[in-house]
């Protein structure tokens, strides 16, 4: 699906007069090569899922990495503005789509754009606010749902319906990694709702 794919940096928005083609695209390597690095674990694992894999990607080693989270925010945004998305709000199912959204949030500031992020729990909370969507009001907002990756699509689809209910307006689910494992396919059947990611499977030399 063409449209899922982002090997086209020099087709960005001028958004952040500081990312040229060149620019993005050194970020764009730059973070593959520490995806590589420190998130790709090999070995027999089960993943959460319930499916058995010959590695892991754990993305939190990046997310919460001090060179690579900048990164990650610079890639992920730029991916939505490629996109042509129209959004105020990010965020997801805590606690891997967490990092994802606050390196937007603060890359966004950094360029003088106002996007919030938000946290969806795994379930609404039974006390105080009883809210399930933490943070700055998402109702009547247009929202991109976050995942650092996924494998069946379903902490993404968990955080739609969260955000759907508290009145958000989504507008695409976006994650760093795509696995190949169907979660796009799910995603857009059934929430109806273009799946983006920054980085496929084939890049990651997983195969």
């Amino acid at each position: 699906m063409d449209s899922m794919t982002t090997q086209t940096p020099d087709s960005a928005p001028d958004t952040n007069p500081d990312a040229t083609p060149d620019t993005q695209a050194r970020d764009r390597a730059r973070l593959l090569e520490l995806i590589k690095e420190l998130a790709v674990v090999r070995g027999r694992v089960t993943l959460s899922s319930g499916r058995e894999a010959d590695y892991y990607i754990d993305l939190r080693r990046v997310t919460l990495h001090h060179e690579a989270a900048p990164l990650v925010g610079r890639v992920m945004l730029a991916l939505l503005d490629r996109a042509g998305l129209d959004f105020r709000c990010v965020g997801g199912l805590t606690m891997g789509a967490d990092p994802v959204a606050t390196a937007i949030l603060h890359e966004a500031g950094r360029q003088g754009r106002a996007i919030d992020a938000f946290v969806v729990r795994k379930a609404q909370k039974s006390y105080g606010m009883g809210r399930q969507v933490e943070g700055p009001s998402v109702e009547g907002q247009p929202v991109v749902v976050l995942e650092d990756t996924s494998t069946t699509g379903g902490s993404a689809l968990t955080a739609v319906e969260g955000v759907r209910k508290a009145g958000g307006l989504v507008q695409a689910v976006a994650v760093i990694v795509d696995r190949s494992t169907g979660a796009a396919e799910r995603i857009e059947e059934e929430a109806g709702v273009e799946y983006l990611y920054a980085f496929g499977k084939d890049e990651l030399e997983l195969d």
